[in-house]
């Protein structure tokens, strides 16, 4: 059980302080409620782009690194499709540095032009290496549109194509941070040996001030069902065939979510999971073979994701995965092999509450969700799924009609 206090200032800021007496760290993390599918179109990457812009000096702090390091604190960010998360862990004794940080880039960034020039080109080369010039670093590139036909979930967050960071205007980039870096559209979490107290009355004095702003309404076009099959060849110069197959599923706050996550684990969580045991060990078809799901916020994507063995053919390769989709969706579960998979995903669950940042972004997380307090309710959803429940979501999930595949042929 993680215990924690819940404050919102008059600006709309969310607070969150959990109390840790075991550790000398404090973790201070903020979420931004902006990713991905809240870019235009044809102006896709900018929240990534954003997450590098974040470090690039603000109105009163030139270098946000070095005060930062000075005080022993270590920092970084991630970007994805739903949000923006950064975060900062640092000696309790030094938590005003990071309040200071925080607070002067959400009140007002220095866009200059060299910032704007170099972080640009930062995203420019990383989008190069990591999408293309990697094997394999396209592959999401190309699933996602093929699977997502209107929902922003369409393009990865990176962006659709380099012209769209190569073109971005400085108005352009002032625009997206004045619409959605607002303490209204944040959610901060402090967690470490500190008072609540103490922590609210000095997120007042360095928070308090920052004006709301009216953030845009989300009005996501939404995916239409399925209803054929979709599917994508393609050709490049890597070592072996992948196959990549992607079928719609709900979204992170669904009731059904806990059960296809436990379907995904079942068919590949460890060695003796059913997809590595028989495809991979048994029948050596793949050399690796996945199933797992995307997990975002607005309804997401079961993959089965695998590399083949050197001279296997993909018809053969692909028909044993429906053979082993085909089994679950008609046999029950056993009682032993769902308490396994519910006995990983708990120990799982435990082990990320030792660690004081993963607390602290997880917090973060449920908020945005809807309310902090689902943290500690994970463990009793995963507890009540049944084995027809896993069955039902298998049935409903793997049919030819929900399927998108991207062949991702050896040369």
């Amino acid at each position: 059980m993680i215990g924690f206090e819940k404050f919102t200032l008059k600006n709309g800021l969310r607070l969150i302080v959990h109390q840790d007496r075991s550790t000398p760290i404090v973790a201070v993390n903020v979420i931004y409620d902006v990713g991905a599918k809240d870019e235009h179109p044809e102006k896709t990457g900018f929240a990534h782009l954003f997450e590098h812009l974040m470090f690039g000096g603000s109105i009163n702090i030139p270098k946000y690194d070095t005060p930062l390091q000075q005080v022993g604190g270590e920092n970084n960010a991630f970007t994805n499709n739903d949000y923006t998360n950064y975060y900062i862990t640092l000696p309790k004794q030094n938590l005003e540095t990071a309040f200071w940080l925080e607070s002067d880039r959400m009140l007002d960034l220095a866009f200059s032009p060299k910032s704007l020039d170099v972080q640009r080109n930062v995203v420019i080369e990383e989008f190069k290496q990591v999408f293309l010039n990697q094997p394999y670093g396209d592959a999401w590139l190309l699933l996602r549109p093929l699977v997502y036909k209107t929902h922003p979930y369409q393009w990865s967050t990176i962006g659709k194509e380099i012209s769209h960071i190569e073109n971005a205007s400085m108005d352009e980039v002032k625009d997206f941070y004045q619409k959605y870096y607002n303490p209204n559209n944040a959610i901060l979490v402090v967690a470490g040996d500190v008072d609540p107290a103490e922590v609210k009355e000095l997120v007042d004095k360095w928070f308090g001030d920052i004006p709301s702003k009216i953030i845009p309404e989300r009005n996501l076009p939404q995916e239409k069902k399925q209803t054929a099959n979709r599917t994508l060849s393609v050709k490049r110069n890597v070592p072996v065939t992948a196959i990549y197959k992607a079928f719609h599923m709900c979204s992170r706050t669904d009731k059904t979510y806990h059960a296809t996550d436990l379907l995904s684990d079942i068919l590949s969580n460890g060695e003796s999971s059913r997809l590595f045991s028989k495809l991979v060990k048994e029948q050596k078809l793949f050399s690796e073979l996945q199933a797992f799901i995307s997990g975002d916020i607005d309804e997401g994507m079961f993959i089965i994701s695998g590399k083949l063995m050197k001279d296997v053919e993909v018809e053969e390769a692909e028909k044993a995965i429906y053979l082993e989709l085909e089994r679950i969706k008609t046999e029950k579960i056993t009682p032993d092999e769902l308490q396994k998979v519910k006995n990983k995903i708990e120990s799982s669950l435990t082990f990320s509450e030792v660690s004081i940042l993963t607390k602290a972004m997880n917090l973060a997380y449920y908020e945005l969700l809807g309310d902090a307090h689902k943290i500690n309710e994970e463990v009793k959803h995963y507890e009540a799924v049944n084995a027809n429940e896993i069955q039902e979501i298998a049935q409903q999930l793997f049919s030819h009609e929900n399927e998108s595949t991207l062949y991702y042929l050896s040369e």
